[in-house]
């Protein structure tokens, strides 16, 4: 189970392997913000709190955007942050503003 929370919108979908967290959004009509989808803008910025295993590893791109000390915490780029397995994933939509 996929559960995503947008600014207003919160669901729980199926995820499919080899789409990225923000595919999925809005895929599902998840009020997601996001204005590029090539890990430049980082408005898709999301807290992974459940199922980080689930996902690919992160990418040069958010590598490059988001500080150690995110990664940590579980930041990740909806759209950087690729469904790998199935499994319980939950992320919340926090972009800088």
């Amino acid at each position: 189970m996929l559960s995503l929370k947008g600014r207003r919108i919160q669901k729980q979908v199926e995820p499919v392997t080899g789409f990225s967290i923000l595919d999925m959004a809005l895929k599902h009509d998840v009020d997601w913000s996001f204005s590029c989808s090539r890990g430049t803008c980082c408005r898709c910025r999301c807290q992974v709190t459940e199922g980080m295993e689930h996902l690919s590893a992160p990418s040069d791109a958010e590598l490059d955007a988001l500080e150690p000390e995110e990664l940590e915490e579980g930041f990740r780029l909806g759209c950087q942050a690729i469904i790998k397995t199935a499994g319980t994933i939950a992320a919340a939509n926090k972009p800088y503003f």
